[in-house]
Parts: structure tokens; sequence; C-alpha cells
């Protein structure tokens, strides 16, 4: 009576891990989180930082910022009026666009982007993140899998098996390393693909994104690949050179 629904709780996640292998998906090709709900996502989560999170006091880190995003929207057909660019303070070397045309980037980022270039790759990258839809994808994918794990996990408990929350709690680890993480990894490449071309037709020299992950990597180590929603440093330079001359075709010098 316990063996069947561990055996269907174990196939169930295998099956979900392959999925999350196979192919160059972004996602699980759900819909379940409306364009009004991630604007309103984004609205929320964009507030809890202003409130959490000071603005720099670095005139010419802001002004860049906006400069190179305006740029980059207009290249994608996009108008810059309507979106907000902030530049916050931290050392993290990270950038990030919000659904509801909200654009961030924290001071440490300036440490490794050192042209407008290789600065528009980032938010090139992060803007293209929108575009193609990432956030509806990553917000459904982990709604089902939640949803899933505690399915499971309930299934295991009903049926007696001992340690059902540990075998929950398991599972949601199977999905975690197994689904939600390589769909985040070929979200992150798939960008990377359209943030190029944006950045080409700006008239920013895409062989800066590789330069911007040369001066990354020299910074030091990384996680492993497999434990990262981001692809290893030499994976995505890699995977950069090879899309180099669809974007180099597409470059349109200022």
């Amino acid at each position: 009576m316990t063996v069947r629904p561990l055996c269907l709780a174990a196939a169930l996640a295998g099956s979900l891990a392959l999925a999350g292998c196979a192919g160059n998906s972004t996602g699980l090709g759900l819909n379940l989180v409306s364009q009004e709900q991630l604007v309103e996502l984004g609205q929320q989560d964009w507030q809890r930082l202003i409130q959490s999170t000071p603005a720099t006091t670095n005139a010419s880190y802001q002004r860049r910022a906006e400069q190179i995003s305006a740029r980059l929207l207009r290249a994608a057909s996009l108008d810059p009026a309507g979106w907000e660019v902030r530049v916050f303070q931290g050392k993290e070397a990270n950038a990030f666009a919000l659904p509801g045309q909200k654009i961030g980037v924290y001071e440490g980022l300036f440490q490794y982007a050192k042209t407008d270039a290789q600065l528009a790759a980032v938010i090139g990258h992060e803007i293209a993140h929108n575009l193609e839809g990432h956030a509806a994808e990553r917000v459904s994918t982990q709604m089902a899998t939640d949803a899933g794990t505690s399915i499971l996990g309930a299934v295991a408990g009903a049926s007696g098996v001992g340690g059902s929350e540990m075998i929950a709690a398991a599972l949601g680890t199977g999905a975690q390393y197994g689904l939600l993480l390589p769909y985040s990894r070929n979200q992150e490449l798939a960008a990377d693909r359209a943030g190029l071309l944006m950045m080409a037709r700006a008239g920013y020299d895409p062989q800066a994104a590789i330069e911007l992950w040369q001066n990354m990597k020299q910074a030091g180590a990384e996680q492993p690949t497999f434990m990262s929603t981001h692809p290893g440093t030499a994976d995505r330079i890699a995977a950069l050179q090879k899309l180099m001359p669809e974007a180099k075709a597409a470059y349109k010098p200022s």
C-alpha cells in the first residue's frame, strides 16, 4: 500500500526533471498569471526596494543608466518616457527590469561594466527578459511546481508513509534543481541573444558583452553551473561568441 504512492511521486519528480533538461525550452508552456498581475507584482517589488535601498548619490552613474536605457528601449521600439530608471546603492554587480517598466541598476555593476557598451549589455539583457515574457514563465512554473510538490507530499502522507514532510521537501529540492533552475538558465541564454541584438541595433558594439563577462570571470570564483540560475561564466562567453556573427550583422554604429 505504501509502495505505489512513492513510485508515483518518484516517477512524477523524475519526469519534471527530464522536462526541465529537454531542449531549449524556457518554461512549461503554462500561463497562470495575467499581465496585470505581473505588473502589480513588479510595482510592489519596486516600491519595497525603493523603501529599503537608497538611490545612488553618484550623478554620473544615474545619467549613464538613463541614457543607455533610453537608447536600448528605442532600439526595441519602446518609448523610454514610460520607463523609470534608478541606480541603487549597493555592491551587487547586478541589474534588473521589472514588469511595470522599471529598470534598476546597482552601483556595484559599474566596477565591471567599465564602458557604456558593457553596461548596455547588462541592461539590454534585463529588458530582454521582459520582452521575452520570462517573468510570466517563471511565476507560472513556480506556481505549478509548488502545487505539484504539495500534492505529492499530501498523497504520501495520506497513504501512511512515514516522514511525508521529508519526502515533500526532497521533491521540492528535486524540482528546484531539475526543473526551475534549468529553465532559468535557458531564459538567461535567450535573453543574452535578444539583448545582444538590442544593443547592436542601439549602436553599441555587441563584442562588449564578451568583454563584460571576461571582466566578471577575472573577478573571482562562481557557483557550479548546476546550482546556479545563471550559466557559468565560461559557458556564457562561449554562447555569446556563437551569437556574435548574428549580432554583428545587426550592429549599427552610432
